[in-house]
Formats: C-alpha cells, structure tokens, sequence
C-alpha cells in the first residue's frame, strides 16, 4: 500500500515562552538551518539567543493564535491533508512537522504501522533550499531509521516551475485582486531568505526563485515597472539575499507608491511570517514612509486549485506507485 506524508516546517504547541523556547531549541539546533560549529553556536544559542528570543516571538504568535485553531500553519496543515485525502480516498494520508509536533517520526510510525510499503513524500517547499527541503528529507530518513520494516521511499522534488504550483499562484492571486476593491501601483514578491554564503556555497534557491517570480509576473501580465522581487525574514546580522523586503517597500513609500500588493508564492500556508511579518510588521514600514495602503496576499493555504496542485504533482512522482 501506497501512502502519502507532507512534510511541514513546524509551529510551536503555545505563544508562550515555555511553548517557544524548545521549538526554537529545535529549530536553531538544526545544522541545516545554522551553519556554525556546533561548538561556538551552541553557547551563543543557549547563552543570548533563547533567553531573550523565545519571550519576543511568543508575542508575536499571540498576535496570530486562534483561540480553537491554533496558529495558521498548524489550521491549514491540517486542511491540506483533510482536503488532499479526498483526493486519494484509499490511501493514507498524513502530516509531519520538521520542528515541534506532530513531528515526522510519528506521522511515518503511522503510516508503517498501517500497512504502508510504498511513502510518497511531499516537502512543503517548491523552492529548493538546504534549510528547509534538505532538512525535511533529514526528518524523514532519520525517522526511517528507526523503523525495522523501511517503505520503498519517493520524494517529491522542488516544483518551483510546475505548471499546477503556479495554476495555483495565479488562481489566489487573482482572487485576491479582485476582491481588493482597488488597484495597486505596485506588486512586491516576498520570499523568505537564506544568507547570501548559502547561496555562494551552492544552494539553488535564489535560482528557483527567480524561475517562480519569472513564470509567475508572466502569468499575470505584470509589467517590469510593475513589481519587484524581495527577500524577507533576515536572521542574524551576516548578509542575505537582497534586497530585504522592508528596504523595498520604505522605498517604494518615499518615492511616492501609496498602495502596495505583497504577494508571497513561497509560502504553502500562512505561518508567522505571513500574517504577523508582512501583515503587521512590514505594513508598518510601509506606512511609515509614507505609504497608504499594504495589502498582503494570502498564502496557498486550502485554496481548491493548490490542493488540486498538490494531488496533480504527487500522481506525476507517484507514476506505478498510485492507481
């Protein structure tokens, strides 16, 4: 039997300092994600960053956590596999969080202990990066390892240029657009970061990136004048990949753009960085320097064209494996 596991970065369980600090421990732990010695990151991590850090984003996700829901990622996780199970009603179908809970072990002990032979994997990044894609494979395989019956195993590769993944963009965005009720003079394509030596030491993701905003302006006829590519989310004060979202939007603001479109194709669901960074604190600069109105697009999330997205790109590496 053939079943299916999405593969998500991971909320904490509370917006709580208690609830932050071992996810973030987690999260920052991960070599992928931090790529200094363990020796010197570790006494800095324990030391300056988890003290002070955990209290600071428990209340920013206190900002976004829904009494009964939880946080955005965790509620359209859930839909995601809720709605992509109807697309494969005899199959399993499951989700995995790389940090925090469900983790991924569990979700693949399941999947083994129901009888799974055959695991399609499906990372929830299209743009390929070491910190997210890479690390997810690592949640799978290390979960693997500590199964004595091991499935036959398919990974989803990036699908940063699929043609579903970007019928998808064009379907929310559009959507989007049209229940603004104005017109923006300017569209920013916000992706997360990484720091620009990952990128120098041969991750591809600044190249997908481009590949996604090329299709995607494409697709909507933006003109060049029209929008730029950013990158959000800076960790740290080594450099990332530019220009940084803020640093566009207060420019754009002081050049006299007064209503702004945020559109963010790298992000399968709406998590903090989409509702609290870009809705909230990006708005902020925005309006700071002079702009009027940010309207910050909403993520994939349980949109029907992405989750027809999602059973289109798991038929295409699921081919022998799926009737």
């Amino acid at each position: 039997m053939t079943g299916l596991l999405l593969i998500q970065l991971g909320t904490p369980d509370r917006p709580t300092y208690s609830g932050l600090f071992p996810y973030l421990r987690q999260f920052l732990s991960d070599r992928r994600v931090i790529e200094v010695p363990q020796p010197i990151w570790l006494p800095i991590l324990y030391g300056f960053i988890l003290p002070f850090r955990s209290g600071a984003s428990a209340a920013k996700y206190r900002r976004i956590w829904h009494p009964e829901r939880g946080s955005p990622l965790m509620h359209h996780t859930r839909q995601q596999t809720e709605l992509l199970q109807k697309h494969f009603p005899n199959l399993p179908v499951r989700f995995g969080m790389m940090v925090g809970n469900p983790p991924v072990r569990e979700a693949v002990r399941g999947l083994v202990d129901a009888g799974v032979d055959r695991l399609i994997a499906f990372p929830m990044f299209p743009q390929y990066s070491a910190t997210t894609s890479a690390s997810a494979t690592d949640a799978l395989f290390g979960a693997l390892m500590r199964e004595r019956r091991v499935p036959a195993v398919r990974v989803v590769p990036p699908y940063y240029d699929h043609p579903a993944y970007l019928d998808s963009l064009e379907a929310v965005f559009r959507d989007e657009l049209a229940s603004l009720g104005w017109e923006p003079e300017h569209f920013v394509v916000s992706f997360h970061g990484i720091p620009q030596k990952y990128a120098q030491r041969g991750d591809p993701y600044a190249t997908h990136v481009v590949r996604t905003t090329q299709a995607l302006v494409k697709r909507m006829g933006w003109k060049r004048t029209q929008w730029t590519q950013t990158y959000q989310s800076r960790f740290g004060k080594s450099p990332w990949l530019k220009p940084y979202t803020d640093d566009v939007l207060a420019g754009l603001a002081r050049k006299g753009v007064k209503r702004v479109f945020v559109a963010l194709p790298g992000f399968t669901a709406d998590c903090l960085e989409t509702v609290d960074e870009i809705g909230r604190e990006s708005r902020e600069v925005f309006l700071h320097a002079g702009g009027e109105t940010l309207h910050n697009g909403r993520c994939l999330n349980d949109h029907p064209t992405w989750i027809e997205a999602m059973a289109r790109i798991i038929r295409d590496e699921g081919q022998g494996w799926l009737q």
